[in-house]
């Protein structure tokens, strides 16, 4: 599991799939994006499980991905529409919960925002792919200096 934070200050825009056949993460992610816009104000966290896509679970797939948001959001002290869902993995079996729900304080107990972090956050994410992806940098617009990191999945 990989959980990230996100400034206040950061813009967050998401491209999703035109399906009409969603996975439940996409689904919730989607809804907590256009509440947050509709505030004016951008998500605080990202929630990223591996090995299981909660894709084709149903009424449980979205039950799980609200909770899981709604506990993370409960243990930050941030609105649940703060945290957008991500899974990746098997298709069709129900998220562990109690996994998921255990791995929420650690994760949150070891947020860090050096190149390290990002690597093993590229790492994490990580199911069927050969290598992490993902890149950094900094630069200067007028007199600020701006970050700019990302991470991808899928095979390069």
């Amino acid at each position: 599991m990989v959980v990230i934070e996100l400034p206040d200050t950061a813009t967050v825009s998401g491209v999703f799939t035109r399906n009409a056949f969603c996975a439940a993460p996409v689904i919730v992610a989607k809804q907590h994006l256009e509440q947050c816009r509709a505030e004016n104000r951008s998500p605080r966290f990202w929630l990223i499980n591996t090995g299981n896509a909660n894709a084709g679970t149903g009424k449980a797939g979205l039950r799980d991905a609200r909770a899981s948001c709604a506990e993370l959001a409960k243990q930050a002290g941030v609105s649940v529409e703060d945290v957008l869902p991500f899974s990746t993995g098997v298709i069709g079996e129900p998220l562990p919960m109690d996994r998921l729900l255990a791995g929420l304080a650690p994760a949150l107990g070891n947020l860090a925002s050096d190149a390290v972090a990002w690597q093993e956050a590229g790492q994490g994410i990580l199911t069927t792919d050969t290598r992490a992806k993902g890149a950094t940098v900094t630069l200067e617009i007028g007199d600020q200096s701006v970050t700019i990191s990302g991470i991808a999945k899928g095979r390069a």
